[in-house]
């Protein structure tokens, strides 16, 4: 049976709609209600925890708000991401077929594929770093700048926290992975997949998820990360490499993001470069992962064609 294959017995389904059309309609909705929800759940333990929200409006007293109620923040992120990107993601996909876990490809992978997709993800960060570097260095307009500041400060006062490593990874990293991954690689890139075609999905999932995140400077970076996230969904047919990698590549983040922002630490994440020798070393290991993962999914499933334009276009 063909990876492709699940039920296309759902109501959007019957209703006709296009899966394209649907794909923006998921993400206009997810959207919406992450931040929506987020922002309603911070005001509302803003309030419970007696804090005037007129006192938030001055950047003194957001910094103090953060200081001291850190974790206000992350539970409201937290919970905008389980109601407004997991949920309306699952949702969605039950609105075109009934066979959820089929359609969201979350299905079991070599052991194999994992292990080979998490040294390519290795290989992927110096040049993710690379490319944001010299994106970053483009002559951005200032409001553009002060926006990614404050987004900057945020993180920074939250990862200053002392905070467990384990609530740590559990919010940052292990939540948006799967929050992320069942929205953008699941939903989304299927829905992709059968309107564009293979490379057309894991191009439209990929670039739509660098610019999710709203920081403009690195959007080419994170679609990096994204359509090598989604290149790993389509070819070994399961989302766990995709969420796997995504884990990781949040705790690293984390933990790095949570050693600057140490007082008296030197580590600066955000502008810290790899030697030029390393990058083109890692461009070297990654495309032999890229070839291992291909070949393997060739031998276990000799079922599939080997090249990405050989899944049909379902424009159904």
């Amino acid at each position: 049976m063909s990876e492709a294959t699940f039920l296309k017995d759902g109501r959007l389904e019957r209703a006709g709609l296009s899966p394209l059309l649907s794909a923006v309609l998921g993400l206009m909705a997810a959207f919406l209600l992450f931040q929506g929800i987020s922002a309603v759940v911070l005001v509302g333990f803003t309030i419970m925890s007696g804090v005037a929200l007129a006192d938030l409006m001055t950047q003194t007293g957001l910094s103090d708000f953060l200081t001291e109620h850190a974790d206000i923040v992350i539970w409201s992120n937290t919970i905008g991401q389980i109601f407004g990107l997991l949920l309306p993601g699952l949702w969605f996909a039950r609105l075109h077929s009934s066979t959820v876990r089929s359609f969201l490809r979350l299905r079991r992978v070599p052991v194999g594929m994992v292990v080979l997709a998490v040294i390519g993800l290795l290989a992927l960060i110096p040049l993710v770093q690379w490319t944001a570097t010299l994106f970053d260095g483009l002559p951005w307009p200032q409001w553009i700048r002060d926006m990614e500041e404050g987004q900057m400060v945020l993180i920074e006062q939250v990862l200053m926290q002392d905070f467990s490593l384990l609530f740590t990874i559990s919010m940052l990293a292990l939540t948006p992975a799967i929050c992320e991954e069942i929205l953008f690689r699941g939903f989304v890139q299927r829905q992709a997949e059968r309107r564009l075609g293979a490379w057309g999905g894991i191009l439209f999932s990929g670039i739509i998820f660098g610019f999710y995140h709203l920081r403009l400077t690195q959007a080419i970076p994170l679609s990096l990360l994204g359509i090598f996230m989604a290149w790993l969904t389509w070819r070994t047919r399961s989302l766990w490499p995709a969420i796997i990698v995504h884990l990781l590549n949040n705790t690293f983040a984390a933990v790095l993001g949570k050693m600057a922002s140490k007082e008296g630490s030197n580590i600066d994440v955000e502008s810290f470069e790899f030697p030029i020798l390393i990058t083109a070393l890692s461009a070297l290991v990654l495309a032999a992962m890229v070839t291992l993962i291909h070949r393997i999914a060739v031998r276990t499933w000799p079922d599939e064609a080997t090249t990405a334009d050989s899944q049909a276009q379902d424009s159904a």
